[in-house]
Parts: C-alpha cells; sequence; structure tokens
C-alpha cells in the first residue's frame, strides 16, 4: 500500500528560480521570466482550461529554449523562472495592474479575480521576490568582483495580437541603451526578415521590472530580444536564433 500510495503522488512543482552557468565567462547574463506555463495544483490552473495554459497569456513560447542555447553558445548565466507568468508576471512590479492580470489580452483569468492583497503578497513571496532575489545577488557579487556585465532578458511574442497582425519577426527593446539596441536591430534586420527598435512593447519604469528595476538602477546596460514565437515554437528554430544572435550580443 506504502507503495501505491508513493506512485499516486503528484509530481513536484519545478524550481522557482533555476540557474545556469552562474560561473560563465560572458559579460552577458541572461534573464528568461516567462519560460515555463506552470501552476502548482493549489492553484486549480486558476480556472483555465488546458488549451489555454498553452497561449502566449501563460508564459513566452519557446524562450526558454532559446535561452538555454544562448547560455551554452555564449558561456554565459541564465536565470530561468519556472511558474506561469498568470500567477504573478515576473517583469512587472509587483503591485501594478498587469501583475496579476484579471484578464489577459482577452480572456479573463477567474483565479486572479477579486484576489486580496494577502494572496497578492503571498504569491509575489513565493514566486516573484526569489527569482529577483537570486538575480539581483548574482549581479551585486558581478560588480562588487568588477565584471563587465550587460544583462538581455528573452522573450517571444505572438504573431497576431486581438485580430492585429504582427509582421515583424523580431524586436529589440531598450530604454538607455540605445547604442547597443541599436547595433542589434542593424545587425538582424534584412530583407523578408524585418526586425525593429522597441516593437511590439516599450519599456516603462511603471510596467517594467528587469530592465529598469535590476539593470538600469544598476548602471548596468540592459535589452530585451523579443522573437515572433511560430519563428521560435522548435529547437531547430531556437538553435538557428541562438547562433545568430550569440555573436551580435
Amino acid at each position: 500500500m506504502a507503495a501505491n500510495t508513493a506512485m499516486a503522488l503528484p509530481p513536484a512543482d519545478p524550481p522557482v528560480l533555476t540557474v545556469l552557468r552562474p560561473q560563465g565567462r560572458s559579460p552577458i547574463v541572461l534573464v528568461c521570466e516567462h519560460a515555463s506555463n506552470h501552476i502548482p495544483a493549489e492553484y486549480g490552473d486558476l480556472g483555465l482550461p488546458e488549451a489555454e495554459l498553452q497561449r502566449h497569456i501563460a508564459w513566452d513560447i519557446g524562450a526558454e529554449g532559446l535561452t538555454r542555447r544562448l547560455s551554452e553558445l555564449l558561456d554565459a548565466p541564465a536565470f530561468i523562472a519556472g511558474w506561469s507568468r498568470l500567477l504573478i508576471d515576473g517583469n512587472r512590479p509587483p503591485g501594478a495592474p498587469s501583475s496579476i492580470p484579471e484578464i489577459s489580452e482577452a480572456t479573463v483569468v477567474p483565479g486572479n479575480a477579486g484576489l486580496s492583497a494577502a494572496e497578492a503578497a503571498a504569491r509575489a513571496e513565493r514566486f516573484f521576490r526569489p527569482f529577483h532575489d537570486g538575480l539581483a545577488r548574482h549581479l551585486d557579487q558581478r560588480m562588487a568582483a568588477g565584471r563587465e556585465t550587460r544583462v538581455v532578458g528573452v522573450h517571444s511574442f505572438t504573431p497576431v495580437f486581438l485580430g492585429v497582425p504582427r509582421r515583424w519577426h523580431a524586436g529589440i527593446l531598450f530604454q538607455h541603451a540605445t547604442e547597443w539596441g541599436h547595433r542589434a536591430v542593424a545587425a538582424l534586420d534584412r530583407p523578408g526578415r524585418p526586425v525593429v527598435a522597441n516593437e511590439p512593447y516599450r519599456i516603462e519604469e511603471d510596467t517594467d521590472y528587469l530592465v529598469p528595476i535590476q539593470a538600469e538602477k544598476r548602471g548596468l546596460q540592459a535589452i530585451l530580444l523579443e522573437i515572433r514565437q511560430d519563428l521560435l515554437a522548435t529547437p531547430k528554430h531556437q538553435d538557428e536564433w541562438a547562433r545568430e544572435l550569440a555573436p551580435i550580443l
């Protein structure tokens, strides 16, 4: 009976934070806050059917694979999140309206409706804080050691948003790292494969966390990669993008 009971136990939740190559030699530190669509069982999938959890509202499809491959090619530290952005977004300041969305794109998230302040704080303590505390310690240690450090967030975006097609293949998002960002755009953009600056999103102080808080408040250069999901959906696609991005970064 004991063996049968053990076999019936649900699988363990993935770690909130996975760190690859913490001693990597690259000046680049990779961060993937939207790597996972995992929701622990006690949250009941937030009242959503499985099909919704496979969409962009729950994670950035292909972003984890690209992060892992870039980490290999660059010998770069990589910080990878292990929970769904629907629980609490790893790239939004806690308390921001988009941190724990009641509606994501056009989808109502029942498990986030009318959330108490105590539950919102509990999610931040369980998921958001350990991830960003781990990243902050790493960045501070590098700076104390005098190591050159640049931060790269890795994301993906949908080919169509609320019925509007997006023609770009990729975007490079930046706030103060204008020279680095524009150089990356120029290196990637070509006929038939449009790559643009600050599309399909903008980095803003009140809606973003990685670039303004973790990087730029420390005086570090930072950009976000945004690759269109249909061009990042397979390991082959992820490897192709990684091989092109690595020397540019």
